[in-house]
């Protein structure tokens, strides 16, 4: 495949380490990394602080416009139409929203700035693993082996390859279409994969394939899984610590859809005992005396909490975006994720989770909540001014999310129901960790239950329950590529439903309709307008950045044609062979 000129990238890389600032300043100015701690202390600074939570819940079905005809969130179907006239928060929310390329904005939560938050954390790690090299051959000498090197040195170099593989981990499942399996995702354009250091402005930047992205992604986690050690971090939950490794491996397998992995990494930091998992999951017990914003994200985002794994600071609006503006989660979209009867809870709002815990914190029933979980925390540069940056601390990796994951590898793998059910029932013990006054009043009003196989084989049936608007049958519309057995079908339900309410506001509801294959639409306007994404649509890979397109790369929507005779191309959403002309 051609190499295409593209300058930004390089631009970006130089920028994440302070190349451009370095070029100018004097030899006096400069700073030399001549030892391992340092290398260390650089690395710590390989993390995005891009949020890309807010463009995939845009690009999701957790969002709608409120601007549109929909039915109040409390709706029993037999309501009329009501909309509003509010106005976007910016004109990018408009077009994400209608799966458009954006065009208008480069600020937080865009496409830019996720693109240069993920390569700046790429370019770093690639600059650390340059000097830790250095250092490698300067203290054990150019012929040593791997097992000679302190454990310290292996930690710094496992943490750079864990960090570059996740932030293109992040960049091709938001640039590019969901992996399939090796040969249909050979048709899909991938990204860039970057595994040197840059000095050069104009530099040939290839995207391959999704199969060869994630290729290289599997190489790089497996390098850092296989030296990990939490021995060099003091604050191991704002890095990637043992357990974050595994957890990230595990959502990685389940991605490429290798379950027995997805277990197994799981199982390293949930392990095999399900009476241990209470206290590694969410603890809700705590929300009782909270008021403000601030108090709900000193739990949610705390890194004392067990259940936090790995946590990320992001510049972002997304907490300002999401209520009071057009694009909220509202009507439909609440009710799915979470303003519905239940199996075991008979209050639209599910009591312990999303009233006490403040799931949903801020907004109303038809304008729309949003959550604390991504509460944000101000900045201030000047507080006699009022100015300073706004912050969303991202819960990058939990146990909750993880426990899901594996539940999904159960069911998913080798047919194991009853380890999928056991997973699912622990998450929803984990929902009802609310203190004891709270738990004896919402038992004494028939609030909640608990949960048991029969409640979930009696809910999620196909049709949808009468009691719950919800439409179940969604798991139906899965793509052909991702057939669910219909041995399976209430469980799966029932997970989705989990997952949806887990991984709400985070965007990676987003990922899951990719890799689902689920097809779903927006309505925009008064006149409401439809806006549909069958499951092998091109605009499920979102555009990347247009300074970056300019720059000469290639277009996220736009198919692969591989010069070789078994390469792979999708037509009118067909995956066919196509012979070798070149």
């Amino acid at each position: 495949m051609k190499k295409l000129l593209y300058g930004a990238l390089s631009v970006v890389m130089m920028t994440a380490v302070g190349c451009s600032d370095f070029l100018d300043q004097s030899p006096d100015e400069r700073v030399e990394i001549t030892n391992l701690d340092q290398i260390i202390q650089l690395i710590g600074s390989a993390y995005s602080t891009g949020n890309y939570g807010w463009l995939c819940e845009l690009s999701s079905d957790n969002i709608l416009d409120v601007n549109a005809p929909f039915l109040a969130t409390q709706s029993n179907g037999s309501e009329v139409l009501v909309h509003y006239n509010l106005g976007a928060y910016n004109r990018m929310d408009d077009e994400a929203y209608r799966f458009e390329p954006v065009k208008s904005s480069t600020d937080s939560d865009s496409p830019t700035s996720i693109w240069e938050g993920c390569y700046n954390a790429i370019a770093t790690a690639n600059h650390a693993l340059v000097l830790l090299d250095g250092i490698k051959e300067q203290t054990y000498g150019r012929n040593a082996s791997d097992n000679e090197m302190s454990d310290r040195m292996k930690a710094a170099y496992a943490e750079c390859y864990l960090t570059r593989a996740y932030h293109h981990f992040i960049l091709v499942n938001i640039f590019s279409q969901a992996y399939k399996d090796d040969d249909a995702s050979r048709a899909d354009v991938g990204i860039p994969y970057c595994d040197e250091p840059e000095d050069m402005v104009l530099v040939n930047y290839d995207r391959g394939t999704v199969t060869d992205t994630y290729n290289r992604i599997e190489e790089d986690l497996q390098q850092g899984l296989k030296w990990v050690n939490n021995i060099i971090y003091t604050m191991p939950k704002w890095h990637f610590n043992e357990n974050a490794a595994h957890a990230f491996a595990a959502r990685f397998y389940l991605y490429k859809r290798d379950y027995a992995k997805v277990n197994e990494h799981a199982d390293a930091v949930l392990g095999q005992d399900a009476s241990l998992l209470p206290d590694k999951l969410m603890d809700y017990s705590g929300f009782d005396d909270c008021v403000y914003s601030d108090d709900y994200a000193e739990i949610w985002q705390s890194p004392d909490a067990n259940n936090n794994l790995f946590l990320m600071t992001t510049y972002s609006t997304q907490w300002r975006r999401s209520v009071g503006y057009r694009y909220a989660t509202a009507g439909k979209a609440l009710r799915d994720i979470e303003y519905h009867l239940g199996p075991n809870w008979n209050w639209y709002l599910m009591p312990a989770a999303g009233v006490g815990g403040g799931t949903f914190y801020d907004g109303n029933s038809d304008h729309g909540f949003t959550s604390a979980r991504i509460a944000e925390r101000f900045e201030y540069t000047d507080k006699v001014a009022g100015i300073g940056y706004a912050h969303v601390v991202r819960r990058e990796f939990t146990c909750t999310q993880l426990l899901l994951e594996r539940a999904e590898a159960k069911l998913l793998g080798n047919h194991d129901i009853d380890g999928c059910i056991e997973d699912m029932i622990a998450y929803d013990n984990s929902r009802q960790s609310f203190s004891e006054s709270n738990k004896a009043f919402y038992t004494a009003s028939n609030a909640m239950t608990p949960l048991t196989r029969q409640k979930i084989e009696k809910w999620y049936v196909k049709p949808a329950n009468s009691n719950v608007i919800t439409d179940w049958s969604t798991t139906d519309s899965m793509s052909v590529s991702f057939h669910i057995p219909d041995s399976m079908y209430v469980y799966m339900n029932c997970l989705n439903d989990m997952r949806r309410y887990e991984t709400a506001y985070t965007g990676i509801r987003f990922f899951d309709l990719k890799r689902f294959g689920l097809e779903y639409s927006h309505v925009w306007s008064v006149d409401a307008v439809p806006y549909n994404l069958k499951w092998n649509d091109p605009r499920r890979a979102i555009e990347v950045p247009q300074e970056v397109l300019a720059a000469g790369m290639a277009s996220s929507q736009e198919p692969v044609k591989l010069a070789r005779p078994d390469a792979l191309v999708r037509y009118d959403g067909d995956l066919q062979k196509i012979e070798d002309n070149e």
